[in-house]
């Protein structure tokens, strides 16, 4: 697999889950977040940050995230 295809940015439609090293930089090693799943429904552009709308598996999570805290859910095991 290339590094590009590593490095997709995420779509509408793709299935996609908090990246590790945001749930680190938060101190989150617990709880609903690390394991959350979820669906991109949407992309907004705010200035220079991209936001996307996720439709998650489990409730109580924010509706919108920015899209560099995410990763594709099924590119979680080559994170470093």
């Amino acid at each position: 697999m290339s590094w590009t295809h590593r490095i997709q940015d995420i779509k509408v439609g793709d299935r996609v889950a908090y990246s590790r090293q945001f749930l680190r930089s938060i101190g989150c090693y617990t709880g609903d977040m690390p394991h959350a799943r979820g669906t991109v429904t949407g992309l907004v552009q705010v200035g220079s940050v991209t936001l996307a709308d996720i439709d998650w598996n489990l409730p109580d999570l924010p509706a919108r995230v920015i899209e560099k805290n995410l990763v594709l859910a099924s590119r979680l095991a080559f994170e470093l």
